[in-house]
């Protein structure tokens, strides 16, 4: 309001204190607490994921983990003797000592566990749905199906099959049960695999069903002075059944089998305890190479490749995906939104290309251009000279060559040097014609369009059409006279008159 009580007019207020770069930084700290409120939400539930254990692990005491097979296994060997690991170093493990292997999830290193069996190592793999298989089948074990009917199970479940030991061999003669299952007599089963071999292995436990073939469940096999025990149900060793006699027993012998001495040739090497997910390094005989580090990285993406097309990639991948997703999406806001852009000037406030005014200046101007072929020069020289003779004579002129002559030696009389110019002029236009319409311009070089304005030049003077001007000293109108008609109403007359005609009033 005014002194006099009337309305001030309106003025625009002026920010002063709050620059752009103010603006940006406030921006930015915005993004970057969301960011990281997001990133901590991430980080607490991946590890609330993680806390949970999986199956058969060592440490977990729930009813699916393995930790009282651990506690049998020092309980009979000792604690210095049973190491329960994640890293399977094969440079520390001898040929006295046993490893046991709990539901691989991946393929173990091919050529380190043979090298292990055939020096003498005892390898134990209890796998039914794992990535066992590939290292039983290279040594001919592979898996099958269980028997529909047992004639045994517990609480009348197939599921839950009673497997026995094996008293006879193929033939049917007794051999007696196999150390493992000395103290055994029967094996509660857990949703396992069975087992065969086309080698002539050991049958450990079989299964005995109605109407139809034994399945074995276990197999053991001498490689060389080794040894080598499948078993293709890891559940019968977990903490809920391990608490039946027979499973337990199971296990105690299991672990002395793998370390104890044979016939006097093993000095009670240590074992070693692998479950679900492990990883491989260094070497049994000790000789590391590039090569094999190479084939150790390309199987362990090979495993995890295949592992994400069986089960889905694991929960902790969606969430690193998404947050990378969503740190790229903060990224590219602020930075579009910090960018300064220029204002484009309106349509009407740009200066008009030469090339588009029209004209004569427009037609040089398109003449001249780089994009322009310089054949069209020799074009436009033919017009102004066929247009030319044309007003001279009062008449069209075709735009042959034959035609041309006749009027150029018509309106002006030629002779025999001049006119042989002007046909070899001509021939090179027809083929700078013929070519533009083609599509395909041809070079024309600079000499060429020089000898080209020249010899028009010179018919036009003979014709009478233009006055005669040292080339590269005459005035611009007087350049543009020679390519123009004479009665265009927006362009100069043909005709040039000398400099002192102009000036005169």
């Amino acid at each position: 309001m005014t002194h006099h009580g009337a309305r001030a007019p309106w003025k625009a207020r002026r920010i002063g204190n709050i620059s752009r770069s103010h603006v940006h930084d406030a921006m930015c700290a915005r993004i970057a607490s969301r960011l990281v409120a997001i990133a901590l939400l991430l980080a607490f539930v991946t590890q609330a994921r993680v806390a949970k254990s999986d199956a058969f692990d060592i440490s977990d005491t729930s009813w699916e983990g393995c930790s009282e097979l651990y506690n049998l296994a020092t309980s009979e060997l000792g604690s210095d003797r049973v190491k329960a690991v994640a890293v399977l170093d094969w440079s520390t493990i001898t040929a006295n000592d046993g490893v046991l292997v709990l539901h691989p999830l991946q393929s173990m290193d091919p050529e380190e566990t043979e090298a292990f069996v055939r020096a003498g190592g005892r390898l134990a793999i209890a796998d039914d749905y794992g990535r066992g298989e590939e290292t039983l089948r290279r040594f001919s074990i592979e898996r099958t199906t269980l028997p529909t009917r047992p004639v045994q199970a517990l609480r009348n479940k197939p599921q839950l099959a009673i497997a026995e030991p094996v008293l006879v061999d193929e033939k049917g003669q007794p051999t007696g049960p196999h150390p493992v299952v000395a103290n055994v007599q029967q094996f509660v089963t857990n949703h396992g695999t069975g087992l065969r071999s086309a080698k002539r292995l050991t049958s450990v436990l079989e299964i005995r069903a109605v109407g139809e073939t034994p399945v074995s469940v276990a197999l053991a096999g001498m490689v060389d002075s080794g040894r080598v025990f499948a078993l293709g149900d890891p559940s019968g060793l977990m903490n809920q059944m391990l608490r039946y006699p027979g499973n337990r027993a199971f296990t105690q012998a299991l672990c002395h089998y793998l370390v104890d001495e044979d016939a006097g040739k093993r000095h009670g090497g240590k074992l070693y305890i692998v479950a679900n997910r492990f990883s491989e390094v260094s070497s049994f005989s000790g000789n590391d190479s590039l090569r094999k580090d190479l084939e150790s990285q390309a199987r362990a993406l090979a495993d995890a490749l295949a592992e994400a097309r069986q089960n889905g990639a694991p929960a902790g991948l969606h969430w690193a995906i998404a947050l990378f997703a969503l740190l790229g999406i903060g990224a590219w806001v602020v930075r579009a939104a910090s960018r300064p852009y220029k204002s484009p000037n309106p349509r009407f406030a740009r200066p008009t290309p030469l090339v588009a005014q029209g004209g004569v200046a427009g037609r040089f101007a398109l003449l001249s251009a780089p994009s322009s072929p310089p054949s069209l020069v020799l074009l436009e020289l033919k017009s102004a000279l066929v247009e030319a003779l044309g007003q001279k004579l009062g008449t069209p002129v075709e735009p042959s060559m034959e035609a041309i002559l006749s009027a150029a030696h018509r309106a002006g009389t030629l002779d025999d040097e001049r006119r042989a110019a002007l046909k070899e002029v001509l021939a090179t236009m027809h083929k700078a014609e013929s070519s533009i319409v083609a599509g395909r311009p041809t070079y024309v070089p600079r000499s060429m369009l020089s000898k080209a304005a020249s010899v028009v030049r010179d018919v036009l003077h003979a014709a009478g059409g233009i006055t005669p001007a040292p080339l590269g000293n005459e005035p611009e109108s007087a350049t543009r006279s020679a390519t123009v008609p004479v009665n265009s109403p927006d362009k100069p007359s043909t005709t040039v008159r000398p400099a002192s005609e102009e000036s005169s009033p």
